[in-house]
């Protein structure tokens, strides 16, 4: 390792040297970047306390031997562990949201990030119409914040299964100042909310089926099964979901469920829903939105 330590001396020696190493160890990106350049950037500006937008003003700037170790170590978690960049880091971001996160959490990834980024219009036509919401598994509590954002006027309930992923929750929460705004419920679903109704309900639920939980790259064991795994067909948690959110509506009120790519089989296991597929930019049907009158179906 010395000899290592030697030879790369500057902020763009190892940026070459670890896209290198990630391509050779055939990492897996799907952790908040799509490929071993960008992950490799935003582990060697994280570890260096550089600003994550200004990498090419620092390129040629040669590194002192103990930011040296500090990047080696780290490249060396990421290639020996298969250890998500965003665990190292303690942070993902969904747009210019910064979270913090660790292994009590899966890493925020969500298509929802960018339909709350426009109030999820044309859906809902103004923000202020939105008094009461529900963000269900809300895990490190990312889309209960970003509702808080689209919505102003709105107080929210953001329940979890897990109390280590609520204490996740609850350090966001606190780091974004919204301790009056949104209403941390440890339960399974809505089981703690007696007969609260809602405006709007959320939820990126567990959907992952068992043959897909099988295959998952090794970076994805270091997530919490919980969030994950949602039985055979990966409907498990998304059925208790519809049986029971009718209930939770206010009239007219709004269902929004992402079940990434599981539409084919949400449409073989529901026929009789009158289920609206939302797209955004980055991929196509894998939210469906639901009023409450057309629940009763």
């Amino acid at each position: 390792m010395n000899e290592l330590l030697t030879e790369l001396q500057t902020l763009r020696d190892w940026l070459r040297y670890a896209v290198s190493r990630f391509t050779e160890a055939g990492l897996f990106f799907g952790h908040g970047c799509d490929n071993a350049f960008d992950e490799a950037a935003w582990l060697l500006l994280h570890a260096l306390h550089l600003p994550h937008d200004r990498l090419d003003p620092f390129l040629d700037a040669r590194l002192t031997r103990s930011e040296r170790l500090a990047v080696h170590h780290l490249l060396q978690q990421r290639i020996a562990k298969r250890m998500p960049t965003a665990y190292l880091t303690n942070e993902a971001w969904l747009g210019e949201f910064r979270f913090y996160v660790d292994q009590r959490v899966i890493v925020p990834r969500s298509y929802f990030a960018e339909l709350l980024g426009e109030g999820l219009a044309p859906w809902i036509e103004e923000a202020e119409q939105i008094h009461q919401a529900l963000d269900l598994c809300t895990g490190s509590g990312c889309l209960a914040i970003l509702m808080a954002h689209a919505f102003p006027e709105a107080r929210i309930d953001a329940v979890d299964l897990s109390a280590d992923a609520l204490a996740v929750a609850h350090r966001n929460v606190s780091e974004y100042g919204l301790e009056e705004r949104i209403h941390l419920v440890e339960c399974d679903l809505f089981a703690g909310l007696g007969k609260r109704r809602y405006d709007l309900i959320l939820s990126n639920p567990p959907y992952v089926t068992s043959a897909a939980m099988e295959a998952l790259p090794r970076e994805y064991r270091h997530e919490p099964t919980l969030a994950l795994a949602a039985g055979e067909d990966g409907l498990d948690i998304v059925r208790r979901i519809l049986r029971q959110a009718g209930a939770h509506l206010k009239p007219h009120g709004l269902l929004a469920v992402e079940v990434g790519h599981n539409r084919e089989l949400v449409e073989k296991a529901f026929p009789d829903l009158p289920l609206t597929w939302i797209d955004c930019a980055s991929a196509d049907g894998k939210i469906f939105i639901i009023q409450k009158e057309q629940l009763a179906c």
